[in-house]
């Protein structure tokens, strides 16, 4: 392929990037409301009375902000009668400067000059030693978690509450509204069996929840059989946040809470296209529309995937077949085809659904290298064994759904009893 349709197609990916966020943008309804404050805000409407006294420590991140996207660290450094005495950074650190799978190691924050730990997959008795370390008797939480199962925060504050309650540190979240709404949860429960840092406990793939909702879950249902004992918790409450609403009806200003995380619609689809990460397929990393955008290296099809999947007529989402080169991870800076979803109404868009749909009729599924490391990394992201061998026995998109059902059931009712909205 020549330079000149090279650039041209990769404009016109970019081009078409642009148009599918305004017409997911205007198909929102986004409607008037008054600002929510989130459990930060209320906080320091309160004149901080829940800090006064105590030696902080701050887990926070680029999302830390309040209304004027002022960071927190910044702003209790500077509010007199609090003490902040250590800051702990999780997945792209402190500050936000590293990409996935990455953070930034021990340092002191040059902004503050209050020393900054990593404890990015750090756990147990590694993450106790250095929360004793630290000096601290009140953790505060504070980031911005996207709705589902597999992002990394809401397991490091998983990891928190556990290290905190072994060492008997108070902890203290500060809740922010889930961004792509409270709706009842949806997808695959997970197996404990398949534990790890994008899953800790048995919780559906698309929560529902918010931060502090989630805190209270943990600490009732698995941080004592973990820790020994339960954290010792306080959540301070949002004010105005209902469960209906999207992050960009909440009058705050959205900062991607990772690199390539930059839209609320980006977050509405993750929970589904995420799931491509255990694939062989690029997930557009790196590209204007990262989880919306998936395809590998141009192969011939007799029909494109993107006409194959509109045929199915799936709820509040379109597809456009596209070029795309992907910024990192897998194909990067190799042009790849595939397709472009399109969220036309996001009451009606189920992620997980249509993630399975995608999956069902993805390009290459019957090769052998489908599966990225045997398998084994879609069975973590999905939380089940089950699912990855119903996909390859080509089992039908309702059989899927139904296989877990129960599980879901049984998290509703445990969800139910721990929201604050």
């Amino acid at each position: 392929m020549g330079a000149g349709r090279r650039n041209f197609m990769m404009g016109a990916a970019a081009l078409g990037a642009a148009t599918v966020n305004r017409r997911a943008q205007a198909a929102s309804s986004c409607r008037p409301h008054e600002p929510v404050k989130t459990g930060f805000t209320v906080m320091r409407d309160a004149g901080y009375q829940a800090l006064r006294g105590r030696k902080l420590g701050l887990i926070a991140n680029p999302t830390s902000v309040d209304e004027r996207l002022r960071h927190i660290a910044d702003v209790l450094h500077a509010t007199p009668n609090v003490r902040l005495t250590a800051i702990f950074g999780p997945e792209h650190g402190f500050r936000g400067t590293a990409q996935a799978g990455f953070s930034e190691k021990r340092s002191t924050d040059p902004r503050t000059g209050i020393s900054v730990y990593d404890i990015y997959t750090i756990n147990g008795p590694a993450l106790d030693a250095v929360f004793r370390a630290s000096g601290v008797d009140l953790m505060v939480f504070d980031i911005q978690d996207v709705g589902a199962r597999f992002y990394t925060y809401i397991w490091t504050l998983f990891d928190s509450m556990a290290g905190c309650a072994r060492t008997g540190i108070e902890i203290l979240v500060l809740d922010r509204p889930n961004p792509i709404s409270g709706r009842p949860a949806s997808g695959p429960v997970l197996d404990p069996a398949l534990s790890s840092f994008v899953g800790r406990a048995p919780i559906a793939l698309r929560h529902g929840m918010t931060i502090g909702e989630l805190a209270r879950l943990f600490n009732t249902a698995f941080i004592p059989r973990m820790a020994g004992r339960a954290a010792r918790l306080s959540v301070i409450p949002m004010r105005g946040w209902t469960r209906d609403l999207y992050y960009d009806e909440t009058g705050l200003p959205w900062v991607p809470p990772s690199p390539n995380m930059p839209t609320v619609e980006t977050a509405l689809a993750y929970p589904g296209t995420c799931l491509f990460e255990g694939t062989g397929l690029s997930v557009g990393r790196g590209t204007a529309a990262p989880f919306l955008t998936l395809g590998m290296p141009d192969t011939p099809e007799d029909r494109p995937w993107a006409e194959r999947v509109m045929a199915m007529n799936l709820p509040g989402c379109l597809f456009r077949e596209c070029w795309f080169t992907p910024g990192s991870d897998a194909f990067a800076k190799r042009l790849c085809h595939g397709l472009q979803l399109v969220l036309t109404d996001r009451t009606r868009f189920d992620a997980v659904l249509t993630g399975f749909a995608l999956l069902r009729s993805a390009p290459g599924r019957q090769q052998p290298d489908f599966w990225r490391s045997g398998g084994k990394t879609f069975d973590i992201l999905s939380g089940q064994r089950n699912l990855r061998t119903m996909l390859d026995r080509n089992a039908s998109l309702p059989d899927i759904i139904a296989s877990w059902q129960g599980d879901l059931r049984r998290f509703e009712t445990l969800r139910e009893a721990h929201l604050l909205y």
